[in-house]
């Protein structure tokens, strides 16, 4: 990693005197980086002009820091090409890229208006990915270039080989898988040791409750009792539910943690005791179909030394109504009684 790498982007600045586009080193950044690894001759001559700063590739305590074997896929279907790219490549990389391989599939009868596309960060990470033009400039993103300033030329050459080995229908060796370093893998994350709520209060239970009526495109925010997220990150399910009554009385899910117009916040409020909130926020559409409708929180709270527990809260029934004129008036008379609502509705 060079030394720009430090310096951050313009988005997101570094911290210290770095800064981007730096082609020289610092003798006190050098004598602090040769306490984790000092880089050999060779990877020198291999990154030039980039200056050195982490010499990230050959450090393998407690193992590799940067990968040495890195996955590359083509995927077709139909006239759709799927580039797996196993890093983050610059708009120029990419457009190289698809470049190369669109030339190659254009030269064959039967995939010749092929859509090649990208699919970055796919299988692997191997940082970025800039132009051996861009890594010249060594800004941000060609000082995270880790494999030199032919990093693209060779994800280039592979991709055009397996390009025309898939033209060709001819099969691709598989070759060396990366290793599995899942189970060597350090965590310096704290395990959840419990989760709590105030005393007469439960998991779920709205801490800010929803109000009594939304208009069409209002933002409907509520508040619950909640429990550390990494008890079950909920794979295949959902932290929220957006919930439409039906004419029988049922409740249909219409919204869950997948849609964008739904967001789920976790904040832990009180560390010693475990206690936490989660705010869901859903954002109405301007044509939501009126109704009556409810928000859902689930998730797991894990009591001192037991397993995590499922737990579920609802918010109070609350309707969407649309834009007409009596809209004023039925606010002013839900305000008016709105004391008189109960604030939380248990689960039967």
């Amino acid at each position: 990693m060079g030394y720009s790498f430090a310096a951050g982007t313009t988005d997101g600045p570094g911290d210290f005197d770095f800064t981007q586009g730096t082609n020289s080193t610092n003798k006190f950044w050098s004598f602090v980086s040769q306490f984790i690894s000092k880089p050999s001759p060779q990877q020198v001559d291999c990154q030039k002009p980039k200056p050195i700063l982490l010499n990230t590739g050959e450090v393998n305590f407690p193992y590799a820091w940067q990968p040495s074997i890195i996955p590359i896929q083509l995927l077709r279907v139909g006239q759709l090409v799927i580039t797996s790219l196993p890093g983050e490549f610059t708009t120029m990389s990419g457009r190289r890229v698809r470049n190369a391989l669109t030339k190659i599939f254009k030269e064959d009868g039967k995939i010749a208006n092929a859509t090649v596309v990208l699919a970055g960060l796919s299988n692997a990470y191997a940082d970025y990915i800039a132009t051996f033009e861009e890594y010249q400039k060594q800004r941000y993103e060609a000082a995270s270039t880790i494999y030199g300033p032919h990093t693209l030329s060779a994800y280039i050459n592979l991709f055009s080989k397996m390009a025309t080995m898939m033209v060709q229908g001819k099969p691709v060796a598989a070759g060396t898988a990366p290793p599995d370093l899942l189970s060597k893998q350090l965590s310096f994350v704290l395990p959840v040791v419990m989760d709590s709520v105030p005393v007469g209060t439960e998991f779920g239970q709205p801490i800010t409750d929803a109000q009594m009526v939304y208009k069409q495109g209002d933002l409907v925010t509520v508040t619950f009792n909640s429990a550390d997220p990494r008890n079950n990150l909920m794979t295949m399910n959902s932290f929220l539910a957006v919930e439409k009554r039906s004419s029988d009385g049922s409740w249909e899910v219409v919204y869950t943690d997948s849609h964008w117009v739904t967001k789920f916040e976790w904040t832990r409020t009180e560390t010693l005791l475990g206690r936490s909130s989660a705010v869901i926020s859903w954002q109405t559409g301007s044509d939501e179909p009126v109704g009556m409708y409810r928000v859902r929180h689930s998730g797991y709270h894990k009591p001192l030394f037991e397993d995590p527990q499922p737990f579920t809260g609802v918010s109070r029934t609350f309707k969407v109504v649309g834009k007409s004129k009596s809209y004023k008036s039925y606010i002013n008379f839900v305000h008016k009684n709105q004391n008189r609502v109960m604030a939380y509705q248990p689960l039967e």
